[in-house]
């Protein structure tokens, strides 16, 4: 039913063509897109906490609703506020926790998260930006790279060192930050996919000793935690991508002619096609494992999702590039939804790790499982 409701709203309400009319008029967000998001279909709650306006759903309901995201190449920053902002905050019981988890479920606020470093690659714990306390405040320093969604946030959450070097896994703390806060420099630019990021510069930011989510210093294993959650879901929304690619491509060559036939008629066609189906199959396998999984030991979990990631990217680019391949010179021109879509699926080839990343992280944890 879910799935229903959100593949109806997004067929009617978000075409390919609107999609690029709120690219041109609000550089990724719309906000009438994002009130109808938590009104009309309910899905900016879906997740989230009853005692916040939500329907306490789970990982399930994640990657159904970010499979139909992906299929309509959403924009608008699900991924950022719900997975990841409403994951961090509902597992926090600091004083701003309750107040902002109603206001994701309202549409009223949106998040971003400030993890990655110009010299981090993919390791959360390797910070240099750093917290101190000062009388009844926190004094933020840093910098922070390419921070997705950051540009049409109203609050970031910040992972800092509060104590230790540089690498420890002890000392990452988190703190809440509203966007307009006196010292943060946003420098904003849209990704390949047309997604909105930003560098982000704290200089001297001073925050309410509220603001830290967690306990000092203890943040990385809930950070890990979330990070799977947010890796499990571009996943899903990479199924939904790939459904989309066979989809139009498999349409494109029944319709397109050559020597008189329709190139869905060519035998050596069908087979490429076939293994595109194949791959998708595969990667639909991969994402229900990790997403039942998330519930499970650190280890485990972390396993499942490297394993679907490391499939998922695989499986992208090659449906990515044969469904371009198969629609000729057109299959990359602005004018096609195509082109977008393997834009999207190369960007999450990278996002949360590349392929090889999480291969050499799926190994390195069966290691560390080997008694």
């Amino acid at each position: 039913m879910l799935e229903s409701a959100i593949s109806r709203f997004l067929s009617d309400r978000y075409s390919f063509d609107k999609r690029r009319e709120i690219l041109a008029r609000h550089a990724g967000f719309d906000p009438v897109v994002w009130s109808e998001f938590a009104t009309s279909l309910g899905i900016l709650g879906a997740t989230l906490p009853e005692d916040a306006g939500g329907l306490a759903g789970g990982a399930v309901e994640t990657m159904i609703i970010m499979e139909a995201l992906g299929q309509a190449l959403v924009v608008e920053p699900y991924l950022e506020t719900v997975v990841i902002g409403g994951g961090f905050l509902k597992r926090c019981a600091g004083p701003h926790s309750a107040a902002l988890l109603s206001g994701i479920s309202s549409g009223e606020v949106r998040i971003a998260f400030a993890v990655t470093e110009p010299t981090a690659r993919y390791v959360p714990n390797d910070i240099r930006t750093t917290a101190r306390r000062e009388g009844e405040f926190w004094v933020l320093n840093g910098a922070k790279s390419v921070v997705d969604a950051a540009p049409t946030a109203t609050h970031l959450i910040v992972t800092a060192r509060t104590s230790g070097d540089r690498r420890d896994r002890s000392g990452v703390s988190l703190l809440i930050v509203e966007k307009t806060a006196s010292g943060l420099t946003s420098h904003n630019y849209r990704l390949i996919d047309d997604r909105s990021a930003a560098d982000l510069e704290f200089d001297n930011v001073r925050l309410p000793a509220g603001s830290l989510l967690t306990g000092e210093g203890e943040a990385l294993p809930l950070i890990e935690q979330v990070l799977d959650e947010a890796t499990a879901a571009v996943c899903a929304e990479a199924v939904g991508l790939m459904r989309r690619m066979l989809h139009d491509t498999i349409e494109y060559t029944k319709q397109r002619r050559q020597f008189g036939q329709p190139l869905a008629s060519f035998q050596v066609l069908q087979h490429r096609m076939v293994d595109m189906y194949m791959a998708l199959e595969q990667s639909v396998s991969a994402v229900y494992l990790a997403t039942l999984k998330l519930d499970a030991d650190a280890l485990t979990r972390a396993k499942c999702v490297s394993a679907a990631k490391a499939s998922i990217g695989q499986s992208a680019r090659m449906i990515g590039q044969n469904a371009v391949q198969l629609h000729g010179a057109m299959g990359m021109t602005d004018e096609l939804p195509l082109g977008h879509y393997f834009k999207r699926a190369t960007v999450i080839e990278g996002q949360f790790g590349t392929v090889d990343h999480h291969i050499a992280r799926y190994s390195q944890l069966s290691r560390a499982e080997t008694p």
